[in-house]
């Protein structure tokens, strides 16, 4: 590696000290950081930060600047207003979303919202916290102004940032100059280290969220350039050829940044980066747990997106995830010049006598077999969509079979 790279790396991994883990006052005290009110307009979210604020499609949409904050939040809000009102519980103003613990029924708080019926409910939360209590925890941004032009980006805090936005176009009676108070720290001292310690301190971090994490870290002691553009997956999988060994140096460092957790942890939370996108875009959206993913890696990538369906539509615990997938697409698929699977033959055999079958035979057959409906209703839907797949191939290759 170029010397003048490995004093670069040095010089980000400063901060992973007393100094990392200090509070924002802190921060000002000791670095000598100064404490601005900014623009908001002139402030930008990092677009390569693992936690992902906002649905994926507005992400990039909005990061690639085909979208301003405020049209990206009116995307949310129009999201969730046509679930809400799927759901029968339209709104037109934002404030509704908040729980109401006078009027509040049993039914109410059983009920069950999108992830982005969630997303938005919270940050019109903080909006409220903010407006009734101000901001009182700084943004922490990089300034990375060129000559007379003056530009932030975030280096911590983007949800109060769209909390921030949200309050300003959503929600009336406001009275502001549209300013929000910032720690600024110079290009030269951002550090991925300061924003990992913030990101796993604070709850919410999915389990994608801290394999890219992972990623970024290992990324960054590996001497590889952190993009100030959105990038995809294929970026953060890059670190699937890296591990802490070649960087035995800074393993304590980047363990700490991640929540304090062991090597083994680490290694489980960088190997969902083997996740396909369509899977890696679910398991973000619904927050889906690390115990569960891993038993999804071990599947064949096309598979994964199906399966993380099934866990999501019928909320299988991680045990359950287990059994699918042990018992799922383990037989390799024939090619043509092979012979048939048994697997195969015994699904057609069958398929041939379901004449003399009765559904609610069937039914009690896989209860007994997996002893949970949740997982005998998701193997049913792995059975429909084999079937949908053999009718489709019977369609596609019907004038190259025999008979």
């Amino acid at each position: 590696m170029p010397k003048n790279q490995t004093s670069r790396i040095d010089d980000l991994l400063a901060s992973v000290t007393p100094d990392m883990v200090a509070t924002g006052a802190a921060l000002v005290k000791e670095e000598g950081l100064r404490v601005e009110r900014i623009l908001l307009d002139l402030l930008r979210p990092d677009p390569v930060q693992p936690r992902r604020v906002l649905p994926e499609r507005i992400h990039w949409e909005f990061h690639h600047q085909r979208l301003t904050p405020s049209q990206a939040l009116r995307e949310l809000v129009q999201i969730v207003q046509v679930a809400a009102r799927q759901k029968g519980r339209p709104f037109h103003n934002v404030l509704e979303l908040l729980p109401n613990s006078e009027s509040e029924s049993e039914d109410d708080a059983a009920v069950v919202l999108s992830p982005e019926e969630t997303l938005l409910r919270d940050l019109v939360n903080l909006a409220v916290t903010i407006r009734d209590d101000g901001q009182v925890n700084p943004l922490t941004v990089v300034d990375i102004s060129q000559g007379v032009t003056r530009l932030y980006r975030i280096e911590t805090g983007e949800r109060r940032y769209w909390a921030t936005w949200l309050l300003r176009d959503f929600i009336h009676g406001l009275s502001g100059d549209g300013m929000i108070p910032c720690i600024v720290i110079p290009e030269q001292k951002s550090s991925v280290f300061r924003q990992a310690k913030e990101n796993t301190a604070r709850t919410g971090l999915t389990a994608i969220a801290m394999a890219r994490q992972a990623a970024l870290l290992l990324l960054t002691v590996h001497g590889y350039e952190i993009p100030a553009y959105p990038v995809g997956n294929d970026y953060y999988r890059q670190a699937l050829n890296l591990d802490l060994r070649g960087k035995r140096e800074y393993t304590d460092a980047i363990l700490s940044a991640m929540g304090g957790v062991d090597r083994s942890r680490f290694a489980q939370f960088k190997a969902l980066l083997h996740l396909s996108d369509e899977a890696m875009e679910l398991s973000d959206r619904h927050g889906v747990d690390e115990r569960k993913l891993r038993h999804v890696i071990t599947l064949p990538p096309e598979h994964h997106a199906e399966v993380l369906r099934q866990i999501i539509d019928f909320n299988l615990n991680a045990n359950q995830v287990k059994e699918l997938c042990e018992g799922t697409f383990t037989e390799d698929v024939a090619e043509a010049d092979t012979a048939i699977p048994a697997s195969a033959l015994k699904i057609a055999r069958f398929i041939h006598s379901t004449k003399t079958a009765f559904p609610q035979d069937i039914a009690r057959a896989l209860l007994n077999q997996e002893g949970n409906a949740a997982l005998a209703r998701a193997r049913l839907q792995v059975m429909r969509n084999l079937l949908t797949e053999a009718e489709q191939y019977l369609s596609e290759n019907e004038k190259g079979l025999p008979g």
